[in-house]
């Protein structure tokens, strides 16, 4: 399986604005650029919201596929994902979950969370090789 993505962009960095788009549409030429990375209030997304919110997604099915095995169902999941930079250096990510299972403790929720924060996908990619190619027109 691969999933894709599409970026575009034109012009300078601070100056210039690009496109994000998904094959599934969610994301359809959605707007990003240096402004909605770095300054507050301009409408936008920016790459570290992304990978905020593919994290948080992620580990919250990981918390469920976990729950699942167990036999149990969750009511509700809710995750909130804290990408932390300093400077150009993303320095961490803190999920925050919370959750309403029955039969199971506060303790045994903990421990499928601490288990699904190291086996999620996208927590175990932040440390895998990159490649790319590139071919100029």
């Amino acid at each position: 399986m691969k999933r894709t993505a599409k970026a575009q962009w034109k012009g300078n960095l601070k100056d210039g604005k690009g496109e994000l788009t998904t094959p599934s549409g969610i994301l359809s030429k959605t707007n990003y650029s240096f402004k909605t990375r770095f300054e507050e209030g301009v409408t936008g997304t920016n790459p570290e919201e992304l990978l905020a919110a593919a994290h948080a997604g992620c580990f919250t099915m990981a918390v469920a596929a976990i729950l699942t095995r167990q036999g149990l169902t969750p009511d509700s999941l809710n995750t909130e994902a804290i990408v932390s930079m300093e400077g150009l250096s993303i320095t961490g990510v803190h999920l925050i979950i919370s959750g309403s299972v029955s039969g199971i403790t506060a303790d045994e929720f903990t421990a499928v969370t601490k288990e699904a924060e190291k086996n999620c996908l996208i927590s175990k990619v932040l440390s895998i090789p990159v490649t790319s190619e590139a071919s100029y027109i």
